[in-house]
């Protein structure tokens, strides 16, 4: 987990999935039955999903 003064990154997906941003949704809305207000978002400079939580809350 990484985190930063405005989000915490909980996990990172490769964007040449063959499911493309699938398995990043998937763990983000697991991650929102369990509490957490995780969110998808990509990162251009690592072609990468991440799953984050704004805020740094964990």
């Amino acid at each position: 987990m990484a985190a930063n003064a405005d989000r915490t990154v909980l996990e990172r997906f490769p964007a040449g999935s063959p499911r493309g941003s699938w398995p990043a949704e998937e763990f983000a809305a697991d991650r929102r039955s369990a509490g957490q207000p995780a969110e998808v978002v990509m990162d251009i400079h690592t072609d990468a999903f991440l799953v984050i939580v704004r805020g740094g809350a964990r």
